[in-house]
């Protein structure tokens, strides 16, 4: 645990208007270089604005890891003050039960229906009438990374989409270059979802995602997808695994290894590692075939505290809950996130080309990602079947689509 320590003339400045600063722990999984540092950009308007102490509670493991820690201290009543978690079905039950803050008051003034990208990022926050988180960010999987270290090293230009990156894949074996870079664990789990929206396209994706539709597993749009999972497992071997997708982001930028699928959020990465977007590396938004992005991210909630909590760690909520989302704040954390902002108001002119291909894709839509529509106890199926279709051989192509549309039959 680690305290960002605030600015002292603006302390002092502060703590002259109120009678003292408060300590509010953030929980959050952002652990990555990338990550650490982005976060560090709320922390910094957070106590330069309020006067208070921003009390920095990363967890280790992603969501994976993270949420049923975060959940488990909620219910046993050792609730944090504001957790960051996905925005989307993963903080469902403690809503329901009653124990995250309504925030509908503290923001009735912010119009935030208003300067939101797209107001669906607010539905998994409503609950009866209250809104129970903010969305900070939105996020996406659907970005193919690729080295151009990696393509000078055998002579061939950096592929422009998935079909082209595909064909490089015996060139680059016979150099001894990684088609494929991935790191241990959950990385491999969001793939899927990029090859349904890359190539199998909107329609598939909504289908599944947003109407549960079994039969749309069972069909030839999807088959695609499980056949190209299957083709990518045949270029990832176990001991060639890296420890964190910041170190992926190492082997693209040496060359060591020629691409990689994953979020957004790599981008960070990249960037503090002194990479270039264009230069170093390109990026491929929906696997260079699309026109669509799934939208998901990242969303804070703050628990409601216990009985007798300090009413200026209850003020610290509010006001950090109202900073999170405002313009100043959104384009410091989004900036160095390598995400996109939730606001329409903000002059983004600085954001790199990947950003910027991002920003153009968002007239269309976003189309609901797994994290928004699924319920956590699905999500954790699915993950648990990408992980054992990666490490088995021996199951088919036939099979995963059979468990995959199980799966999704049962939930709810």
């Amino acid at each position: 645990m680690k305290k960002f320590a605030v600015v002292a003339a603006m302390a002092t400045a502060f703590l002259g208007s109120t009678a003292y600063a408060a300590e509010l722990e953030v929980t959050h999984w952002w652990t990555s270089a990338g990550e650490a540092a982005a976060i560090a950009e709320f922390a910094k308007v957070f106590e330069e604005q309020t006067g208070n102490t921003w009390v920095d509670s990363a967890l280790a493991g992603s969501g994976t890891g993270a949420n049923p820690v975060i959940i488990s201290r909620i219910i046993g009543g050792d609730p944090m003050g504001a957790t960051q978690m996905n925005t989307g079905r993963d903080a469902e039950e403690l809503i329901q039960a009653g124990l995250m803050r309504d925030l509908t008051d503290v923001v009735a003034d912010m119009n935030i229906e208003g300067f939101y990208v797209d107001e669906t990022l607010l539905e998994p926050c409503r609950y009866e009438g209250g809104l129970y988180c903010l969305p900070i960010n939105i996020h996406s999987w659907d970005w193919l990374w690729l080295s151009t270290a990696a393509y000078e090293k055998i002579g061939q230009p950096v592929p422009k989409d998935w079909n082209e990156y595909v064909a490089s894949w015996p060139a680059l074996e016979e150099a001894g270059i990684l088609p494929f870079g991935l790191a241990t664990g959950w990385p491999f789990s969001g793939i899927p979802g990029v090859l349904m929206a890359g190539l199998g396209g909107s329609d598939l994706v909504l289908a599944i995602n947003r109407d549960k539709d079994v039969e749309a597993v069972r069909g030839p749009e999807f088959r695609k997808v499980a056949e190209a999972l299957d083709q990518l497992r045949k270029v990832i071997s176990p001991e060639d695994l890296v420890p964190s997708f910041g170190d992926v982001g190492n082997q693209l930028l040496e060359g060591t290894a020629a691409g990689n699928i994953h979020g957004d959020w790599l981008q960070g990465d990249l960037q503090v590692a002194g990479g270039v977007p264009g230069e170093d590396y390109e990026c491929l938004p929906a696997l260079g075939l699309g026109d669509q992005l799934s939208g998901g991210g990242d969303s804070f909630y703050f628990p409601v505290l216990p009985e007798g909590t300090d009413p200026a760690v209850i003020e610290a909520q509010t006001q950090l809950a109202r900073i999170l989302i405002s313009p100043e704040a959104q384009l410091k954390f989004n900036m160095v996130k390598g995400s996109m902002p939730i606001r329409t108001d903000i002059d983004l002119a600085a954001a790199n080309p990947c950003m910027q291909k991002a920003l153009g894709m968002l007239d269309k839509g976003l189309l609901p990602s797994g994290d928004f529509a699924l319920s956590s106890d699905t999500q954790q199926q699915f993950q648990d079947l990408n992980t054992e279709f990666l490490d088995d051989d021996s199951i088919t192509v036939d099979d995963y689509i059979e468990r995959y549309a199980s799966i999704l039959e049962s939930d709810v």
